[in-house]
């Protein structure tokens, strides 16, 4: 099996000031060490029709199924996901094993 993916897409309320979620966010990823990876991004291409009010998407990268089970039970992470809930008007959650059909070219 491959890595294991954990990949939240969100649309935030209207009042929310996204920047400090997202710093906050990558101070959390940083200090759990059971997190490969974390990256995120903002919609800027998407037509709204598909992109049904959605704007933010994040995924981290565990190596294993039990790193990601760790990361959710982590206190920081539980503490965080408060927050982070409390902000969100609409949310899509998926975690998965992941299938590499091409990796990243050397650099």
């Amino acid at each position: 099996m491959g890595e294991f993916k954990h990949f939240v897409i969100v649309k935030f309320k209207e009042d929310v000031v996204v920047e400090e979620l997202t710093k906050a966010m990558e101070k959390l990823v940083s200090e759990i060490d059971a997190v490969k990876s974390f990256e995120w991004g903002q919609d800027i291409e998407s037509l709204d029709i598909l992109r049904q009010g959605f704007t933010h998407a994040f995924l981290m990268t565990f190596s294993k199924k039990e790193d990601f089970a760790a990361f959710q039970g982590h206190p920081n992470h539980v503490e965080f996901s408060a927050t982070f809930s409390s902000a969100i008007e609409k949310i899509v959650v998926l975690d998965f094993p992941s299938t590499l059909v091409k990796p990243p070219a050397a650099a």
